[in-house]
């Protein structure tokens, strides 16, 4: 009776051993379909993040636009008034708005009646120019967006 006892746990340990580990054939196809999901997902991401850098950049546009109109009320002139370009900090100061300084995928200036947003890689440019009529905007670059 005692011997039986002592086989039955012994194949119990046996059973025990055999399936608290993964075989090698598990792991690889778990590796697989992890891949799968991988290479499935990364463009998507890419494609989602290139869509929200171009919002941050059309509603900078649009911020850089509405302060303009007000500078515009307030002194009678676009800002720049000589004409010149103004990159961020002096859109920043002057126009008292908070645009990214550094680490920005975006650049902005601004030029009178227009503004320029130009993309970090060269890859984009959209130029927004401001209209007395109807107050609309027009952009124009390759991707600009409507307004």
């Amino acid at each position: 009776m005692n011997k039986g006892y002592a086989q039955l746990e012994n194949n119990i340990v046996k059973e025990h051993n055999f399936l608290t580990g993964f075989t090698l054939l598990e792991l690889i196809i778990v590796v697989v379909i992890v891949g799968i999901l991988a290479a499935v997902s990364l463009p998507k991401f890419g494609v989602t993040k290139e869509r929200a850098l171009d919002k941050e950049a059309k509603a900078n546009l649009a911020l850089i636009q509405a302060a303009e109109k007000i500078y515009r009320m307030e002194g009678g002139i676009y800002y720049p008034s000589d004409g010149s370009s103004a990159d961020v900090t002096g859109i920043n100061a002057n126009l008292r708005v908070s645009l990214p300084t550094s680490a920005s995928s975006w650049w902005y200036y601004a030029y009178g009646d227009k503004a320029t947003a130009v993309r970090s890689d060269s890859s984009r440019t959209w130029t927004l120019t401001y209209t007395d009529t109807g107050g609309i905007a027009t952009c124009s670059g390759t991707g600009c967006p409507p307004y």
